[in-house]
C-alpha cells in the first residue's frame, strides 16, 4: 500500500478514535448520521458517494475528497464515472476547484495501483 494512503487512513482512524472517546452525544450523532446517509436507499451507496465527492470538491475539503475517493473506489466507481463527477464539481465550483481536482486524480491513481 502506498505510504500516502496508509498515512491518511491511520491518521483518520486515530483521530476518530480520540474524538469518539470524548463520548460527546452530539458528535456521536453527527458521525452516525454521516454513516447512515451513505447507505443504500432510494439512491445507491455508490451514487451517494459520488455526490459526496462532488460536494466535497466544491467545498474544497481535501480530507473529505480523499475519504469519498476511497469509498467510490470501494463501491466500484470507474475512472470514466469519476471524471464525470469531477466535471460536475468543476462546473459547479468553478476553476478554484482545479487544484483539488489535481490532488484527487493523484490520490485516485494511488488507489487504482493498490488493486
Amino acid at each position: 500500500m502506498d505510504d500516502k494512503i496508509k498515512e491518511f487512513r491511520e491518521y483518520r482512524a486515530r483521530m476518530n478514535e480520540k474524538i469518539l472517546a470524548s463520548d460527546n452525544k452530539v458528535i456521536k450523532r453527527i458521525y452516525n448520521i454521516d454513516t447512515n446517509t451513505y447507505m443504500d436507499g432510494a439512491l445507491s451507496a455508490k451514487v451517494k458517494e459520488m455526490l459526496g465527492l462532488a460536494t466535497s470538491m466544491v467545498l474544497r475539503c481535501d480530507d473529505c475528497i480523499k475519504y469519498h475517493l476511497e469509498k467510490c473506489h470501494e463501491q466500484g466507481v470507474t475512472t470514466e464515472e469519476l471524471f464525470e463527477v469531477f466535471a460536475v464539481a468543476d462546473v459547479v465550483g468553478g476553476t478554484i476547484v482545479i487544484p483539488h481536482l489535481r490532488r484527487a486524480v493523484e490520490y485516485w491513481e494511488l488507489l487504482e495501483n493498490t488493486k
